[in-house]
């Protein structure tokens, strides 16, 4: 069984079924896609992704969201939701199972969540995680472009990021500036899961393309970084790569995305 398939069949419902009440008001963002250059060079394309539009949520999934959707689902709760699907430090800085206390603000983004909990979530509002090529696309924009990777000043403020302490309180979402897609946080705030973090393999040793063991995740392997400058996206794969599905990490949220008519990437 596929891993969000086995997450959906915890939750107790199906991947497809109507959304609820959690994130219901999220505001949702359409993106159009297309053709982009990924850092990340596949072997079948080269670099080249082609991206049908999608919708995604405008910013990350929330305490407060989370918190309804627990409420609603009691087997995500603390202490509820089997080992394998959540370590034992699964949203170990909320006050309770169901209480969210002086740790973990309404307005701030959900963290310490694992992977499967994230899809069961999105799930439940007839969502699923984005892809890493369309979290790529849709973060490669500014308040002006929808790829503004080129401008160095693009990319040292992002790098900013990467240089203050992780320890510090994190803010409430929304306080960035809206991206060309309407999106906000994408950096800068915390990081987040995609649906195929696990077949993200990447190997900054040249030596290693082209080695079969690096191709052992069923054909989608990200086999290499095709943009070595882009250190800040290099980092957040190499993280995004080395995880399990249900590790947590108090720097790791998500946000959900949507299939528009016509297709699915």
């Amino acid at each position: 069984m596929r891993p969000g398939l086995l997450a959906a069949a915890l939750l107790g419902i199906g991947a497809c079924a109507g959304a609820v009440a959690a994130g219901a008001d999220t505001p949702w963002r359409t993106l159009p896609g297309g053709e982009f250059a990924s850092v990340l060079r596949y072997e079948d394309t080269g670099g080249k992704v082609t991206l049908p539009g999608f919708a995604l949520q405008q910013r990350p999934v929330t305490n407060a969201d989370y918190l309804a959707f627990v409420r609603k689902h009691p087997r995500w709760q603390r202490g509820k939701a089997p080992v394998v699907f959540a370590e034992s430090r699964y949203l170990e800085h909320w006050a309770g199972p169901t209480t969210l206390g002086a740790n973990a603000l309404p307005d701030q983004p959900v963290v310490m969540v694992s992977w499967f909990a994230a899809q069961a979530y999105c799930e439940s509002i007839d969502a699923r995680l984005p892809t890493w090529s369309e979290w790529e696309y849709a973060a490669a924009a500014d308040e002006t472009r929808a790829d503004a990777r080129s401008d160095p000043a693009w990319r040292e403020r992002i790098l900013a990021w990467y240089s203050v302490p992780s320890g510090r309180p994190l803010p409430a979402v929304g306080q960035s500036a809206p991206d060309v897609h309407g999106v906000q946080d994408l950096h800068g705030l915390v990081w987040e899961w995609v649906e195929d973090h696990s077949a993200m393999l990447v190997s900054a040793d040249n030596r290693e393309q082209g080695d079969p063991d690096e191709m052992r995740f069923c054909g989608a392997g990200a086999l290499s970084m095709d943009d070595r400058e882009n250190y800040a996206v290099l980092m957040r794969v190499a993280m995004l790569s080395a995880l399990e599905g249900d590790d947590t990490t108090k720097n790791l949220g998500f946000r959900c995305a949507r299939d528009l008519p016509g297709g699915k990437p």
